[in-house]
């Protein structure tokens, strides 16, 4: 998500959702690249929130020089509905994804970046996040949220292997996408967050993908890339993006804090799960301030990060029996939403797990709460009991009565007839 050029994003706290609503700011507008716009963010009631600067997805790509994202000056201090919506204070509880390592291929991630000291590898390019979106997931997906816990990743244990995708002005690159899922499963990550998406299907990258499945990597990828600029009466045919179109791959999509996907993204059939991907807050690369960003990327390294904790509570798990796990515990929907909670928690039969050779998981198994029903079926089954004693009661008399009569017994005070 880009916010208008010259704006700010303002961050509204209402019902215990956090909401985002672009609002322009004073000053010379700029023109945006023509392949990136603003997503419109859900508008929500609630009390006068902060404003925070928006992550950009790229740079503009025209500019003769990349000027990388400025340092936010800003800090949120709330947890955003995304975070409340995954459950992540219960699941820190159970594990932080503590000895997992998540290779994140995006636009490079700061090794010194806030809440994420001492747990980023980046070797040479991989290490200047001049965009400042590397450096934002991977704080959704390790970050140990500084001086606002409650803002942590999913996986706050975890180690992030940063390996740049994009050229560094973050436009993608198949060449440099390949040769990061080789580098993923060389250094034997075990979890591989690819969160761009590219158009054609590339030989060289299904290889690629192949070898880090078979060396029992878990790879995740987003399952479209963010909706580029079109007209408003634009038909946009659906389509299948890569690498989240290969076997076994866990292609993810964004959603809104009501479970839609946003308006204009774009259709394609390959989608394994939905998470939360708008009104998102992060750090980046420059300074300790937050940023507010969202689109498939994001939802694509909650996701991610997801994995990370499955693998850290269940770490005898193949690969494919951990994607069966994120899908069969997702919260039934249209698109299946990632439970990162149930996810770690719940308890599957030998069912749940994939059958030898499976590439993709089957529908998922709806997990419901039938706590409500479980009360109504205690108080119905008293109501039964309660039922049967007084119906069992009144036989009773009636037989005492019976017997009673039938040795001469009368009620005090009946008269007698003589014979």
């Amino acid at each position: 998500m880009r916010p208008p050029a010259g704006g700010t994003t303002r961050l509204l706290y209402g019902a215990g959702l956090a909401a985002a609503l672009l609002l322009p700011a004073a000053g010379p507008a700029q023109a945006e690249p023509p392949s990136r716009t603003p997503a419109a963010l859900p508008a929500a009631d609630g009390a006068k929130g902060q404003e925070l600067p928006g992550m950009p997805t790229a740079l503009d790509p025209r500019a003769e020089a990349a000027v990388c994202t400025p340092a936010s000056k800003e800090k949120a201090k709330k947890q955003d509905w995304s975070r409340q919506r995954l459950d992540l204070d219960r699941l820190h509880r159970h594990t932080t994804g503590a000895g997992v390592t998540v290779a994140l291929i995006s636009t490079g991630v700061d090794p010194g970046a806030e809440g994420l000291d001492g747990r980023v590898t980046a070797r040479g390019e991989a290490a200047d996040d001049c965009v400042g979106q590397g450096t934002f997931l991977a704080g959704l997906i390790a970050g140990a949220g500084s001086t606002t816990p409650r803002l942590a990743g999913v996986a706050p244990g975890a180690k992030i292997l940063a390996l740049r995708g994009t050229d560094r002005r973050g436009q993608p690159d198949p060449a440099l996408v390949t040769a990061a899922v080789r580098a993923a499963t060389a250094a034997k990550a075990d979890v591989i967050a690819v969160a761009v998406a590219l158009p054609r299907k590339d030989a060289a990258l299904t290889r690629a993908v192949a070898e880090a499945r078979k060396a029992g990597a878990v790879v995740v990828a987003a399952a479209t890339p963010d909706p580029p600029s079109r007209g408003s009466g634009d038909e946009i045919p659906s389509r299948t993006y890569w690498p989240a179109g290969e076997p076994g791959v866990l292609a993810v999509a964004d959603m809104l804090p009501g479970g839609t996907r946003p308006d204009g993204a774009l259709p394609t059939g390959t989608v394994d799960l939905a998470a939360p991907g708008a009104g998102v807050v992060s750090g980046g690369p420059r300074g300790k301030g937050h940023y507010l960003g969202g689109g498939v990327a994001v939802a694509t390294a909650y996701a991610a990060g997801a994995v990370a904790a499955v693998r850290a509570t269940h770490p005898d798990d193949p690969a494919d029996a951990v994607t069966r796990r994120l899908t069969a515990t997702a919260y039934p929907a249209d698109i299946p939403q990632l439970d990162a909670y149930a996810a770690v928690t719940t308890v599957l039969g030998d069912s749940a797990a994939p059958a030898a050779g499976a590439e993709r998981a089957a529908e998922p198994v709806a997990v419901r709460d039938t706590s409500a029903t479980d009360r109504a079926t205690g108080r119905a089954t008293l109501f039964v009991l309660l039922g049967s004693a007084g119906v069992l009661s009144l036989l009773w008399a009636g037989f005492a009565l019976s017997r009673a009569r039938a040795r001469g017994w009368r009620p005090a005070g009946a008269g007698t007839t003589e014979g």
